[in-house]
């Protein structure tokens, strides 16, 4: 959804793996990491796994 709505140009994220490319073409800098958090606006996450840092990361957002 990000990569249609053209949102990720210049900012950090992360995805499957499957994806990485998908998403750099759409000019987000990717990182293999749990859970991303650009700019404080954004939060992604690799894989369901991930989903507790998912919410963590949300919440000290939301918080603010």
């Amino acid at each position: 959804m990000l990569i249609t709505a053209k949102t990720l140009e210049g900012r950090g994220a992360t995805g499957y793996t499957s994806i990485q490319v998908d998403m750099e073409n759409a000019g987000a800098k990717f990182k293999d990491e749990e859970v991303v958090v650009c700019q404080d606006q954004l939060v992604t996450s690799r894989t369901p796994d991930d989903i507790p840092a998912f919410n963590r990361e949300s919440l000290k957002l939301l918080a603010k």
